[in-house]
């Protein structure tokens, strides 16, 4: 009797690791099936673009690589990083050079139409930054006709919509170029990435107004191939999980000093 127990117990044993490894790799079967390189998660950013994704001491680090980290921890993936301008990094999800981008994305309508947002993890607030002699740049209003240092995000589009005439820069440090040395009169963008540029170069004499309550910035969410479906669901879930933990929270409060995952 005491031998048939033993090896009922043995045998029970034996069909639960079976089923546990069965589901695993089913798991990364399903992983590999929504990745274009199996058990990665290649993500797209631009990793020039302080606090959400740059280097420091030649290693990629930022509020999006460590929010993306963890994603891909949650979908039992490896996160692989490439970097890409930010006027060819949309059009790169097209050609299948990575799976999704997390890159301060702004959800729009016409994003929308050609491509697929998963959760929205960060509620940024506009800024309109200026040097701070210039008295005559304090709202949208006063853009009309003023040179304004923006890329083709939804900052430069609210520019040129409120009557910019728009100096064409590839990111946030060149903008921020432009507007010191008086090639462009400002630049419309992210209260965080101001303030990160702002800590960096603490001489410089610049300012910036808070135009959230005038235009509010459109919620960052990562960014999908429309066909995606499958990858964008998981990944609404794990951002789920990542607030319910508090770790989407303190990501912001580590990297912004404030608390921008709410409306």
């Amino acid at each position: 009797m005491k031998k048939i127990t033993i090896a009922v117990i043995t045998i029970v044993i034996i069909l639960a690791a079976a089923i546990g490894l069965a589901r695993q790799q089913a798991h990364h079967k399903q992983a590999s099936t929504d990745t274009i390189s199996p058990n990665t998660l290649t993500i797209g950013l631009e990793g020039t673009f302080a606090p959400f994704s740059y280097r420091q001491d030649g290693k990629l680090t930022g509020f999006e690589v460590d929010l993306s980290t963890a994603i891909a921890k949650k979908l039992d993936l490896k996160p692989k990083y490439v970097q890409t301008k930010w006027d060819s990094l949309i059009a790169g999800l097209g050609s299948k050079r990575y799976d999704v981008i997390f890159n301060d994305v702004g959800v729009t309508p016409e994003r929308q139409q050609a491509y697929r947002f998963s959760t929205p993890y960060l509620y940024a607030k506009t800024v309109l930054i200026k040097r701070k002699n210039n008295t005559q740049l304090n709202s949208l209003a006063d853009l009309i006709g003023k040179k304004m240092a923006q890329s083709t995000t939804f900052f430069g589009v609210l520019a040129k919509k409120s009557g910019a005439k728009i100096v064409a820069v590839p990111g946030m440090t060149e903008a921020m170029n432009m507007v010191t040395t008086q090639r462009a009169d400002g630049a419309l963008n992210d209260l965080g990435a101001y303030a990160t540029w702002q800590k960096a170069n603490p001489d410089a004499d610049t300012t910036a107004i808070d135009l959230s309550k005038e235009s509010p910035a459109a919620p960052a969410a990562p960014l999908l191939a429309k066909n995606n479906k499958k990858l964008q669901q998981r990944i609404d879930q794990a951002i789920a999980d990542l607030k319910q933990d508090g770790t989407l929270q303190k990501l912001s409060l580590t990297y912004f000093n404030a608390d921008l995952t709410k409306k």
